[in-house]
């Protein structure tokens, strides 16, 4: 069967998670690319059991306009007739009515599962269906078997084998946006709150909810508080309050157990708060908002490129190997085994079950061991830090231009390195502030509520030091007793410490451990796939890129959009591809005036096509003379009348408001890993400058003296971006009018999910 002929479907199952629309965005218009005719399955597997119009054909424009809504807009059900073998075989039948012989389903392990046996079945539902007259022989030999790809919409994200799920990532930032306004109340009445979250057999959101919030407790499924719980939990808040805090927040998950397999509820939990502090904690249950409104950023560029890869997997498929799920690992899609995943999923809820919580917490993985282990260190109140006399003096230093996390990472330094031993000290102002001795102690108290900032509360400058500083700087680390300096930032943070490490033979002084710590929004550093606030930076540019598309979409016009991020792409290619733009202009696939020309006569294709917007999206140094302005001249003068352009720069609003959940996670759990190495590199008396990251989905670190071998400097961004590799969708699911067959994006295949 060519590919011209081949139709697929697409269906969503089970509970709905946001981002589901982005995935199926993308298999439609993927799909349209590649030259197949894609069906929706309207309400899910009900959809499939009554056929008619709940089976509908899709075009371009059906799927227009829904990247930034939540839920699906091709609809979910429960369906306890495709439970049977008759509701089976009406499905089968209804959708070889239409031709349909390969789907792709999105939903959980219950929703994939079913459809696995669903496609075990086929040949024999087909059989009966020929034998009763219901199909030709025509039909059956044409659709002897089934070809399914699932992938995972969960806001749990308890699928083993997969790095997120569809619709975490939006569901964390709900609790953490309500742990936020909850704070400030509690904090203006000094209350205790107990917050509600969902996580029935998973605990991913209650636990990273705890550290991005900054909760004094937390109860998770796969980790029940011990014996003798509640005074443990009273013993914590108490010390809390006696430590400065003004609130006290404990969460719990839906699915919370005891060490006896018995469910606490939130009730539970304010009923021993008030019996044991004499206080009427308020309860919040966060409920189904958690399900809801608008997705993430991460929700819709993931998602998106999920379904691009599901759709070239679906028609290129083997009918006789086993069924997978795309996953996400490493910010890459990989195939998973779906029957290996299930098992591996279902086998975690057994494991809590058998009361083998150990052995449950590893299933989840190693990230989520650690994280636990991190947030014990965050929620432990200060009376039990004790700095030795003699302590190594470790001071935190903000460098380069400001990124949403800084004052994360701050917090988080401060927290881990008292609980180390360490005495930690603040520098203000940056390397200039260094060299004017403007150093001071940091407490557990200093630091309280800075995780939930934007900004950095230390300060920062974009200068590099001159090399004329750098006597002052070495007498501030003398006289200040400096052991090793925790320095984070951005490019020009790296620079500086670049330059410090070359010049430490003239400047004795800089002969101590030196720890690099990623911070940008513009994403551009040696050794880390992700710096923090880049997420922060590219939800703010697809919030403004959302209200740009509202007023655009109601005058006819074409949108030129100015991201951040210099002569670094990922900013814009992200915030495009999340945000639903058409064209994206990036330096490092730079562009001429034939493209444009042609760009331009799409663009008014469009619009002769019936389209109402245009968006077009370049990161703000994408080339020295096709800037925005001329891009817009260009656009409008073709267009002749038929449609206005405006254009503007996203400006500093990138770098603004509270980080996101993700970008204070990436800062807590790099600040953790940076201090371990550093305290041990103290430890054996080293003098190491290194530069640490997450790649891979680990952490890695690396000596700064090799840190250029990494740098295209000229550009100031490193020599290999693994998120170019994800350029091509745009053309594939923005671009109706594009001739551009979409390339295949690689598709891993992990040995086992029992690895993971």
């Amino acid at each position: 069967m060519t590919t011209t002929q081949k139709r697929l479907g697409i269906l969503t199952s089970g509970g709905d998670a946001q981002g589901m629309n982005a995935a199926v965005r993308s298999v439609i218009r993927t799909a349209l690319k590649l030259g197949a005719t894609p069906f929706a399955v309207m309400e899910g597997w009900q959809g499939a059991v009554d056929g008619g119009d709940r089976i509908k054909q899709m075009g371009w424009s059906d799927v227009s306009s829904i990247l930034n809504e939540g839920g699906t807009v091709i609809g979910t059900a429960r369906c306890p007739d495709f439970r049977e073998k008759d509701g089976r075989r009406r499905a089968c039948k209804n959708l070889l009515d239409h031709g349909i012989d390969r789907l792709i389903v999105i939903g959980g392990d219950g929703s994939l599962t079913g459809t696995n046996e669903f496609k075990n079945e086929w040949p024999e539902l087909v059989a009966e269906l020929l034998e009763a007259g219901e199909i030709t022989k025509e039909v059956a030999q044409a659709h002897p078997s089934l070809v399914i790809v699932g992938l995972v919409g969960s806001i749990d994200n308890d699928l083993v084998g997969t790095d997120m799920t569809i619709g975490a990532d939006s569901a964390l930032h709900r609790i953490v946006d309500a742990i936020d306004n909850v704070s400030s109340t509690a904090a203006s009445h000094q209350r205790t709150f107990v917050i509600e979250v969902m996580g029935r057999h998973c605990g991913y959101l209650p636990l990273m909810a705890a550290v991005a919030g900054g909760a004094d407790y937390v109860f998770t499924p796969e980790n029940p508080p011990r014996l003798g719980w509640e005074n443990d939990m009273a013993e914590k808040l108490t010390l809390g309050r006696e430590a400065g805090r003004r609130e006290s927040i404990v969460i719990v998950a839906e699915g919370a157990l005891d060490a006896e397999g018995n469910h606490i509820t939130s009730q539970d939990v304010a009923n021993v708060i008030e019996e044991k502090l004499g206080v009427t904690p308020r309860i919040t249950i966060l409920g189904h908002v958690q399900r809801g409104g608008t997705p993430s950023a991460y929700d819709r560029w993931m998602p998106t490129l999920l379904g691009y890869a599901a759709a070239h997997e679906i028609l290129n498929a083997d009918p006789a190997k086993p069924a997978n799920i795309l996953g996400v690992r490493h910010n890459r899609v990989t195939r998973i085994p779906l029957i290996e995943a299930v098992a591996a999923t279902r086998n975690v809820g057994k494991l809590i079950e058998a009361k083998d919580f150990d052995a449950a917490t590893a299933a989840r993985g190693n990230s989520f061991e650690k994280m636990m282990r991190i947030n014990s260190i965050l929620s432990e109140p200060p009376q039990t830090d004790i700095i030795p006399e003699g302590a190594k003096r470790i001071a935190i230093v903000h460098a380069g231009g400001l990124a949403p996390g800084m004052n994360t990472a701050a917090r988080a330094a401060v927290r881990i390195g008292l609980d180390a031993g360490v005495e930690m000290l603040g520098v203000q102002g940056s390397f200039r502030g260094l060299a004017e001795g403007a150093v001071e102690p940091l407490t557990w108290s200093d630091v309280e509520g800075w995780a939930f900032k934007g900004g950095a509360e230390l300060g920062t400058r974009r200068a590099v030091p001159r090399v004329e500083e750098f006597y002052a700087m070495g007498r501030a680390l003398e006289n200040n007793r400096i052991d090793a300096l925790l320095v984070i930032g951005g490019l020009n943070a790296y620079e500086a410490v670049y330059s410090m490490v070359k010049e430490r033979d003239r400047y004795p002084a800089f002969n101590i451990p030196i720890m690099l710590v990623p911070a940008t929004i513009d994403n551009n550093l040696p050794g880390s796939e992700l710096s923090i606030g880049a997420d922060t930076a590219l939800n703010n540019a697809v919030w403004a890129l959302d209200r740009i598309k509202e007023s655009a979409a109601a005058s006819h016009r074409c949108f030129v959009a100015d991201a951040m991020g210099r002569r670094c792409g990922y900013l814009a290619l992200m915030a495009g591809i999340a945000g639903g733009a058409e064209k994206i202009y990036l330096n490092e696939l730079p562009v001429g005036l034939a493209e444009i020309s042609k760009d331009a006569a799409n663009l008014k294709e469009a619009f002769k096509a019936g389209r109402k917007l245009f968006l077009v999206v370049r990161n703000e140094e994408a080339h020295d003379t096709y800037n925005r302005e001329f891009l817009a001249r260009v656009f409008e003068s073709e267009g002749h009348g038929l449609y206005d352009v405006r254009h503007s720069a996203l400006g500093h609003l990138q770098q603004g408001g509270a980080p996101s959940p993700f970008d204070r996670l990436l800062a807590t759990r790099l600040v953790y890993e940076a201090l371990l190495e550093l305290t041990a590199i103290l430890e054996r008396g080293g003098k190491d400058a290194r530069y640490i990251g997450m790649s891979n989905a680990s952490v890695h670190s690396n000596p700064v003296e090799h840190m250029m071998e990494e740098l295209d400097i000229a550009n100031r961004r490193p020599f290999e971006q693994w998120w170019l590799a994800l350029a091509p969708i745009i053309s594939a699911v923005s671009m109706e009018h594009e001739d551009t067959v979409p390339a295949v994006i690689p598709i891993s295949d992990p040995e086992s999910v029992t690895k993971f």
